[in-house]
């Protein structure tokens, strides 16, 4: 374990000079997550939520350091069989890291490196005289133990050094310009002020994420590109600087996660600022058949998007800024693609490098692969906000008060029920467009007792959402939002 733990730390201080990406444990992570099946993802998800990543990396340790003890028992008889054992932890390590999207050529040094100091501590700590006396006992367990706390020390302090070098100081010095085309004022009463409500505007700070990525792609405005080709007549390359001089919009979306559960937490409504799709794909000219437009991430991610719906009138846009500042790093500065009325899997590509027009005959993105729907327009959904599940409110006056959402079609009617009686029409708050959410509240003169609470929206169309149960596997959940409280 100790000589694990050397070669792991020592990969890390390598990565250093080498990139955050070419680290084993994240390279590995990174070919797991691309590998696991859709209902592993989705267990992980809902069990660690945006802790997912996380748990992967410290499991990936468990599960090392149970194999490396293992074959420290098998050293003993052989010190073949630790050297083996350290050699299938580098095949791994380089395969998965020179595997990566736009790998460098020399992602597998620093697997290499602490692979070659790893072997070096086994055979330090084995190659000595039998252990016969308790001083012996003693300085063997104080050199392996120390040897094993440097590594981590060494492994953590890398970690941090190689991923606090970001390109936050690039986007400070970046200038949103104005757009002309700017968003609808925000009408007054869009936003309730209710305790535990969620604000019409979300937070940057408290925008959920989605990703893949294990280490956050550092982007500079500088070296970024994007390049639109494929099935075009003028396939067109655009550097930052170029995309800051194209006429902007900008306009208040909500996005959502095909992963959100009913009454989850998956989704949040922000100002976003960017260049029409649409103008784009206009200047390229896209060829017939070329039904999909392909977004790639810098990591390699893809999202594959209709282009009629690219190009269907909807503000669907390259964005550089959200809620009036550059966009945050985590959130795919310098630019992201952002689509009102889809799930993010199918559009809202972060850190965007390329869009490709294909096919959908031809080309399946990261999660269609995955087994889940190829086109994911999001469905209309409700949630209730406050009171809480299990919460305890006094008897009289009650606030019941949610979000509802249809994005691009909008919201026209939100009703709740209290336990079995009839469904009861919320008031509605204003909104600047259809391609948001839409606070609701009603009054309710609560008795004592346990109730439960349910809702349910109803949009521009006519639709109502359906009460039938269904996991958000393959194309978003269905059902209908409910909370238990105890009224005092």
């Amino acid at each position: 374990m100790a000589a694990a733990g050397v070669a792991l730390g020592v990969a890390e201080v390598v990565a250093i000079l080498t990139g955050a990406t070419t680290s084993p444990l994240v390279s590995v992570g990174g070919a797991v997550i691309d590998a696991v099946p859709a209902p592993v993802k989705d267990f992980a998800v809902a069990v660690f939520s945006t802790y997912d990543k996380i748990a992967l990396q410290v499991g990936t340790l468990l599960i090392l350091a149970v194999f490396a003890a293992v074959v420290g028992i098998l050293s003993l008889r052989r010190m073949m069989y630790g050297y083996a054992g350290i050699a299938l932890f580098a095949v791994i390590g380089v395969l998965a890291a020179v595997t990566r999207h736009d790998a460098p050529w020399y992602a597998f040094v620093p697997t290499v490196a602490g692979a070659l100091a790893g072997a070096g501590v086994l055979r330090w700590l084995l190659v000595r005289p039998p252990i016969e006396t308790y001083e012996q006992r003693r300085f063997f367990l104080r050199a392996a133990g120390g040897t094993l706390a440097a590594a981590f020390v060494a492994g953590l302090t890398a970690r941090w050094w190689a991923t606090r070098r970001d390109v936050e100081a690039d986007r400070a010095a970046v200038r949103v310009p104005a757009a002309p085309d700017a968003a609808t004022p925000l009408p007054a009463e869009a936003d309730a002020n209710l305790p535990d409500l969620a604000p019409f505007v979300t937070p940057n700070k408290d925008f959920y994420l989605i990703d893949t990525t294990l280490v956050v792609p550092q982007v500079s405005p500088g070296d970024w590109t994007l390049r639109i080709h494929g099935r075009v007549e003028r396939p067109l390359t655009l550097t930052f600087d170029e995309l800051l001089k194209r006429p902007m919009i900008e306009r208040y979306v909500t996005l959502a996660c095909v992963s959100n559960d009913v009454g989850g937490d998956l989704i949040g409504n922000a100002k976003w600022q960017g260049v029409r799709i649409a103008d784009l794909l206009d200047e390229v000219r896209p060829k017939a058949g070329a039904d999909q437009v392909v977004s790639r991430s810098v990591d390699g991610w893809t999202a594959g998007t209709p282009t009629a719906l690219l190009r269907d009138g909807r503000d669907a846009m390259l964005a550089i800024a959200m809620n009036g500042e550059p966009l945050p790093i985590e959130h795919g500065f310098p630019v992201r693609m952002v689509v009102p009325g889809l799930y993010g899997y199918v559009s809202a590509t972060k850190w965007l490098a390329e869009l490709e027009l294909t096919s959908f005959a031809d080309f399946d993105a990261y999660w269609i692969n995955r087994g889940w729907a190829q086109q994911g327009p999001i469905k209309t959904q409700s949630r209730i906000d406050t009171p809480r599940a299990g919460g305890r409110p006094p008897a009289g006056q009650v606030v019941i008060a949610g979000v509802a959402w249809a994005q691009h079609r909008g919201i026209a009617k939100v009703e709740v029920r209290v336990d079995d009686g009839p469904w009861q029409q919320a008031k509605l708050a204003a909104v600047p467009s259809i391609d948001t959410w839409r606070q609701w509240t009603l009054q309710w003169t609560a008795t004592p007792g346990k109730h439960r609470l349910t809702v349910r929206a109803t949009d521009n169309g006519g639709d109502t959402q359906t009460d039938a149960v269904a996991p958000p596997d393959p194309d978003g959940a269905t059902g209908w939002h409910s909370v238990q409280v105890e009224v005092r």
